[in-house]
């Protein structure tokens, strides 16, 4: 039975069951957060789209959050396993489609999802990417933070991870920000698997394959010092190689626009509305 309002879960198989909500009345929007994330990560809290008649479904990805993790622990591809949970998600929803808006490994997750089912999507919303369409050449840091995730929990995490590569005043409060966010995951293993499984697959097959998009999309970039892994040179990309793209970025010396979650939801719903989606 599709689901119109309230929270919901949705069997995968294989012991996946994604934990899922439904908020507001009105076109769909399919919110799909990071890699080590949940879903309250995407909008930060904001209700700007309910408020504004906008249908908003979220969930947590695969061994995130609430949701299971996979018995085998290498079932989290991005094409077709994470793609086709976000379709499922849509489905128990009752949604025909939806505008997909992604952070990171949610947005290469939405473009997934785009050339993979593109009748679901609507329109895209590819908050901070840093996918570039193939596996990551370099799985050192992946590993290790996988592998201190699965030895000792958050704190083998946080002593993988080390000092953030940020300006020194910063360290403490992006240490105790990843902290928090890393102690709200029920199944620590399932993220582990995460780490070392998700950066090994693409989502798309190269970068130049964003040409091929045809729906409406916004890339929203970060100057943000304090998040080296999303640099702003891969959403100035991203515009460059879309046909039609919009891009928004905060102005130098704002605190960045991915993370103010009203002002965000207000750039998504001016998409919308010129946009007709």
């Amino acid at each position: 039975m599709a689901v119109s309002e309230g929270p919901f879960r949705v069997d995968r198989g294989g012991g996946v069951v994604l934990d899922a909500e439904s908020a507001g009345e009105g076109p769909e929007v399919l919110l799909l957060h990071g890699l080590t994330a949940t879903r309250r990560y995407v909008l930060h809290g904001s209700r700007g789209l309910e408020r504004a008649g906008r249908r908003v479904i979220s969930y947590d990805a695969r061994g995130h959050g609430r949701s299971t993790p996979p018995a085998d622990p290498v079932e989290y591809a991005y094409r077709p396993t994470l793609a086709d949970d976000a379709v499922a998600v849509l489905d128990a929803s009752g949604a025909r489609d939806a505008v997909l808006m992604g952070q990171s490994m949610g947005s290469a997750t939405a473009l997934a999802v785009a050339f993979t089912h593109p009748e679901r999507v609507r329109g895209l919303v590819i908050v901070t990417p840093a996918h570039r369409g193939h596996p990551a050449a370099d799985m050192t840091r992946w590993d290790a933070l996988s592998r201190g995730l699965a030895t000792g929990g958050v704190e083998g995490f946080m002593a993988a991870m080390g000092e953030p590569r940020v300006p020194e005043k910063w360290r403490s409060s992006i240490t105790t920000v990843v902290r928090q966010r890393m102690e709200r995951h029920e199944h620590p293993d399932g993220v582990a698997a995460a780490l070392a499984a998700i950066p090994r697959t693409a989502a798309f097959d190269g970068v130049e394959a964003l040409r091929d998009l045809r729906v409406p999309v916004l890339v929203v970039g970060s100057r943000d010092e304090l998040d080296p892994d999303h640099p702003l040179s891969v959403a100035e990309e991203y515009a460059r190689l879309i046909p039609g793209c919009e891009f928004v970025v905060e102005a130098p010396g704002e605190s960045p626009l991915a993370w103010r979650g009203g002002s965000l939801s207000a750039a998504v719903l001016d998409l919308m509305a010129r946009r007709g989606i």
